[in-house]
């Protein structure tokens, strides 16, 4: 058995490091240092609520003696607890030799890739596709995008091996109570060779590393048997009698391939609109579902930094600040969302005549920006119709203006927030550089984006500026559109997690509506392979 020691406090004023919690555990458990045989820490979390005082709270994972442990727990210390066993999740395990037809998984995202490796991990070997490229080979074809605004429609920042997440600032965090996140996170953590992200409260990885972790879990799903295919774009499914019997595949200069199968699980992300279109055409159930909309804001990262850590701002044991907002705008919500501290804004269109932003961070989050999404709700009531759809063709027709609004060359609107804020002539950028690629042309985003955005956004920005001071700096920079936040769509499913309407369809993911994140999405994959297993 192992003991739990909580809030092990090491405050920054005294540069307290990590080599005194071996003796910070040894006093809470009233022991002796050299009676602990192993010290790990499980959680680490900034508490920087006082700026004169920040310090970072540990949680450690302690191995002693029987007899040490005994007197540690006799004495009643509230911050320790007995440590819990590890229960291993029971797989259901089949042989592929089992079943005459393979499982089929469209799309390479978290979701996508860990649903492929639940299923290698239950016996099968599934078919993987996606149909954007490799992660190195995509690398390339987004490097040319950002340069010069030529964009690939089949390898771009939202298709392709990793998904939108492999451009992010790939954070780790998940509001889902759900004890596969822990494999998730630990997965990424041994994927990318960065062990604190196995114990931080707010783990990020940061698009460079995480495109390592991405390779490094393909190449363990091919080791295992998974028959993985890049260039690959589901074109049809194939029902008899209320089932799916077979999917349609093409593969860039290859003729279409129908291939029966045992189930397909649709992880595709939410830039995949012909295929969503298809699925609807096919009978897919599907219902609208609210999102957000709005514009990428960027700071100085030293004036971020210093608001939220203060005189401790470039303290080696901090890094880059983060924040979260939110905020209301008469009946609508408004709030801050994917904020990359030290990162970039990016463009994020998945088809011609878009402009799309996006934020993304390497994992040293270094660069002269933070820049954060500042949304504001929209649903139904905005969309103008009940068609199932009409949240797509809604956010589709904001890239499609942002994108005019561009010049027509994926250059983005731009304003600075004083002008935006004053309804004033919007100017060139000032002392805060945009960071957009391959470019920004200033334009009043009032008159862009449809007044209860716009007016949502001058209600955030002012309320915002209420907690951290100097948040409605005039420079401060605003690129539009952000429309990503979330699916527009529902696939709906029923409590086996199949399609309401088409058996042997499995939605899963961010695109299918299910989740909103790297982690959230990966655990949907997982849920969904293990009820996919059950089913057959």
């Amino acid at each position: 058995m192992s003991l739990i020691i909580k809030n092990l406090k090491l405050h920054l004023k005294t540069n307290g490091n990590e080599s005194s919690l071996l003796e910070r555990a040894a006093k809470e458990l009233f022991v002796k240092p050299e009676d602990i045989s192993l010290l790990r820490a499980v959680r680490m979390s900034v508490d920087a609520r006082n700026k004169s005082d920040i310090f970072l709270n540990y949680t450690v994972e302690a191995q002693l003696s029987k007899k040490a442990e005994q007197i540690a727990l006799k004495k009643g210390n509230p911050n320790i607890e007995a440590g819990k066993e590890e229960v291993k999740r029971e797989r259901v395990v089949l042989s592929q030799s089992s079943l005459d037809k393979r499982v089929v998984v469209v799309g390479m995202g978290p979701c996508g890739l860990f649903a492929a490796h639940e299923l290698a991990m239950c016996g099968l070997k599934p078919i993987l596709i996606d149909r954007g490229k490799s992660i190195d080979d995509r690398q390339g074809d987004v490097d040319t995008y950002f340069k010069t605004g030529k964009l690939d429609y089949e390898s771009n920042v939202m298709f392709g091996e990793g998904g939108a997440g492999a451009f992010s600032d790939g954070k780790l965090t998940t509001r889902i109570k759900d004890s596969r996140s822990r494999e998730v996170v630990s997965a990424f953590s041994r994927l990318s060779g960065l062990e604190e992200v196995g114990f931080m409260a707010k783990p990020h990885v940061g698009t460079d590393r995480l495109k390592i972790a991405i390779t490094s879990l393909r190449e363990e799903l091919v080791d295992m048997g998974v028959d993985v295919r890049f260039s690959t774009c589901l074109t049809d499914i194939h029902i008899k009698d209320g089932k799916l019997c077979a999917v349609s595949l093409k593969t860039a200069d290859k003729a279409e391939e129908k291939i029966e199968c045992s189930a397909c699980i649709i992880a595709i992300g939410q830039g995949a609109r012909d295929t969503y279109t298809k699925l609807f055409e096919k009978g897919v159930e599907m219902s609208q579902k609210p999102f957000a909309v709005g514009v990428r804001i960027e700071h100085p990262r030293e004036f971020i930094d210093k608001s939220q850590y203060g005189a401790f701002m470039n303290h080696p044991r901090l890094g880059a600040a983060e924040y979260a907002l939110t905020g209301k705008s008469g009946e609508r919500g408004v709030y801050t969302f994917c904020m990359c501290p030290g990162g970039t804004v990016i463009a994020s269109a998945s088809q011609q005549e878009q402009v799309v932003t996006n934020g993304m961070s390497e994992h040293a989050r270094d660069a002269q920006n933070s820049n954060s999404a500042i949304i504001v709700q929209v649903d139904g009531r905005d969309y103008k119709s009940s068609h199932p759809l009409a949240g797509m063709y809604y956010q589709a027709s904001l890239e499609k203006e942002a994108y005019i609004a561009g010049g027509k060359s994926g250059y983005a609107p731009f304003e600075r927030v004083g002008d935006f804020l004053k309804k004033t002539k919007p100017q060139a950028h000032s002392s805060v550089m945009p960071t957009y690629k391959p470019g920004v042309v200033p334009y009043d985003l009032n008159a862009l984006l449809p007044d209860y955005i716009a007016n949502g956004l001058r209600d955030g920005i002012r309320g915002f500026a209420n907690k951290i001071k100097g948040f409605d700096m005039y420079d401060a920079a605003l690129t539009a559109v952000e429309s990503r936040s979330s699916s527009p769509v529902r696939i709906n499913r029923d409590e086996n997690l199949c399609s309401t309407t088409i058996q042997g369809l499995y939605p899963a993911g961010e695109g299918a509506g299910y989740a909103g994140g790297i982690v959230s999405a990966a655990v949907d994959g997982m849920r969904v392979a293990e009820k996919v297993m059950e089913n057959l």
